[in-house]
């Protein structure tokens, strides 16, 4: 049975670059292939693993709008559930050991009930496929319900070292609280953080009530590649993020 992992978090808490990290030790750690979903409208993961090619290519929203404004003109004789799946497959990236999917835009005006529903089917059943689906989301988890069905085995919450991202933090754990998403395990991850917390930071999480699975150091590596544009995959095996995420990753596949 496939484990799913959703991410998420506010934006530019770096969020998108652990889920690169994570991907990668997964891969390293012999988990592959895992599929990558991009689920946050920016669009970002496949620069952070090195399949910026996959931009260009079509997504699940452009497949999505193309339903549903042309679902009068599908082909004579094939079932819509056909149709659409097949050009979901072409939304498909594949490479050695990560495949990945691109959501791309958000739906626009009208009823999209019907293609959603068979687009989480299609998912799941896509999903089943690999040891690991990993799903990069934006700060809200509406989506991820909309999304899949299936059980999330780890909710990775990431939060920079700020006050800010901390509130984020805990309004995604209690929104899954509320919408009683299936989740087997919630992982809170600080990212960008000094060599010593703040008493300030300390008294916050204490306050919130919120317990850190893991310490992400501010890595001077990582602020490198990103704006060189090269992927987080190429950091090397001694980068301090690295290192980190080597353990944190050790401990989900241990779960």
């Amino acid at each position: 049975m496939s484990k799913v992992i959703a991410i998420a978090g506010k934006g530019g808490t770096g969020k998108t670059t652990v889920a690169g990290l994570l991907i990668n030790q997964l891969v390293k750690k012999g988990r592959g292939p895992v599929l990558a979903v991009d689920a946050d409208a920016d669009s970002n993961l496949p620069e952070v693993l090195g399949l910026s090619s996959a931009t260009s290519l079509a997504t699940i929203g452009a497949a999505r709008e193309d339903f549903f404004t042309n679902r009068d003109n599908i082909p004579a004789g094939m079932p819509k559930q056909a149709w659409m799946e097949m050009q979901l497959a072409q939304a498909l990236v594949e490479s050695k050991d990560i495949d990945l999917m691109v959501m791309g835009r958000p739906e626009g005006a009208g009823c999209y009930c019907y293609i959603n529903n068979m687009l989480r089917k299609y998912l799941e059943t896509l999903g089943a496929n690999y040891p690991f689906v990993v799903i990069d989301n934006e700060a809200g988890l509406e989506h991820i319900s909309r999304r899949t069905a299936q059980k999330i085995s780890h909710l990775v919450i990431v939060s920079d070292y700020s006050l800010n991202g901390l509130r984020a933090a805990q309004r995604v754990r209690d929104l899954a609280r509320e919408m009683k998403l299936a989740v087997g395990r919630v992982v809170l991850l600080i990212n960008k953080v000094p060599e010593e917390l703040s008493d300030h930071f300390s008294v916050a999480l204490a306050d919130a009530g919120l317990e850190p699975d893991g310490y992400i150091p501010a890595d001077p590596l990582v602020a490198e590649f990103d704006i060189s544009g090269k992927p987080c995959t190429q950091l090397p095996d001694d980068s301090p993020a690295v290192r980190t995420m080597q353990q944190i990753v050790k401990d989900i596949v241990a779960d």
